[in-house]
C-alpha cells in the first residue's frame, strides 16, 4: 500500500504541472530541470554530510530555476529553445556526475537511485521527528510537494490559466507573467526532486509528459484536462504495479511503460483528436460528398 501510495502521490502532482507545462509547450523541460538539479543535490550533500537534509530540496530547486532562467537567457540571445534545453540541461548533470565521482564517490550517493529511483525500498525508508518514527520519508516529502502545488495553483489558478495560454496576454493585462513562469518552475524543481528516491529523475518524467499528453487528446478544457492526466496517471501507477508483480520487473519502469500503452490508447480511440474516428469522419464526409 505505501508503494502505491507514493506512485500515486507522484502521478498527481506530475500531472498537475505537467499540465501546464504541455499547454506552454514546454514538456521537454521536466527532462532539463530533472538532470540539471544534480550539482544543487551534491553541493547540499556535501555541505549538510545527509540526504535527509532540507537544504538539499532547497539547493535542487534553486539550482532548477538557475537551469530555467539560463535556458530563457540563451533564448533570448537568439538559440533555438531546444537547443538552450539541451546545452543547460547536459551541461548542468554532467557537473553534477564530476562532483559525485570527485568528492561523493566514497558514500551511498548513488547515481543509479538519482537515475532510476526504487520504489521498492520506500517503506523502509522512514521519516524521524524527535526520535519518533511518523512514517516513510517518500510519502512526507510527495505529500507536502502536493500541498505546495495544489496550493500555489489553486490561489492562483486564473494567473496560471492565463499565462499558459497567452503569457503576452497576461501581461498586457498586469498579470506579472514572468513571475508566475518561474512559480511554475519552481513547483516542476521541488516536484522532481521530492520524487528522486521513489522513481528517479528520468522516470518522474515519463510522469510529467505522457498523463498530460493523454489528457490533451481528450479535451480542450483546462480543467478537465488536469483531471483527466491525473486519472491517467493514477491509472498507470495501479495498472503498473499489477503487471509489474505479475512480470517480476521494475515497478517505476512499468508504470510509464503502463502510460505510454494507455498514450497510444487514446491517440487511436481518442473521440476528437483519436486517428481511427478521424479517419471515419473523413470516409463519411467523403462519401457524403
Amino acid at each position: 500500500m505505501v508503494i502505491l501510495a507514493t506512485g500515486i502521490l507522484v502521478a498527481v502532482s506530475c500531472a498537475i504541472v505537467g499540465s501546464f507545462l504541455m499547454l506552454r509547450k514546454m514538456a521537454m523541460i521536466g527532462d532539463a530541470i530533472s538532470h540539471a538539479v544534480l550539482p544543487g543535490i551534491v553541493v547540499a550533500f556535501l555541505m549538510s554530510g545527509s540526504r535527509d537534509s532540507l537544504w538539499m530540496l532547497l539547493a535542487a530547486t534553486a539550482v532548477g530555476l538557475l537551469a530555467v532562467f539560463l535556458i530563457q537567457w540563451f533564448h533570448r540571445q537568439g538559440v533555438q529553445s531546444d537547443a538552450s534545453i539541451g546545452v543547460i540541461f547536459t551541461a548542468m548533470f554532467s557537473i553534477g556526475v564530476v562532483l559525485v565521482s570527485l568528492y561523493a564517490d566514497q558514500v551511498d550517493l548513488d547515481l543509479d537511485c538519482v537515475l532510476f529511483g526504487e520504489i521498492n525500498y520506500v517503506p523502509w525508508t522512514k521519516l524521524e521527528l524527535f526520535g519518533v518514527d511518523i512514517g516513510p520519508k517518500s510519502l512526507w516529502a510527495l505529500g507536502l510537494a502536493l500541498l505546495l502545488i495544489v496550493g500555489c495553483i489553486g490561489a492562483f489558478y486564473k494567473q496560471f490559466k492565463l499565462c499558459a495560454f497567452d503569457p503576452f496576454m497576461a501581461a498586457a493585462v498586469g498579470i506579472p507573467a514572468a513571475l508566475f513562469h518561474y512559480a511554475l518552475m519552481g513547483l516542476v524543481s521541488v516536484t522532481t526532486v521530492a520524487s528522486f528516491e521513489s522513481v528517479g529523475a528520468i522516470l518522474v518524467l515519463g510522469m510529467i509528459v505522457i498523463p498530460p499528453a493523454s489528457a490533451y487528446l481528450m479535451t480542450e478544457k483546462l480543467s478537465t484536462m488536469i483531471f483527466y492526466a491525473i486519472l491517467y496517471g493514477v491509472a498507470s501507477v495501479l495498472l503498473g504495479y499489477s503487471v509489474a508483480a505479475w512480470l517480476e520487473s521494475s515497478i517505476t519502469g512499468t508504470m510509464v511503460a503502463v502510460a505510454g500503452v494507455l498514450f497510444v490508447l487514446t491517440l487511436l480511440l481518442s473521440p476528437t483528436h483519436g486517428l481511427l474516428w478521424k479517419t471515419r469522419r473523413t470516409k463519411r464526409a467523403t462519401g457524403a460528398a
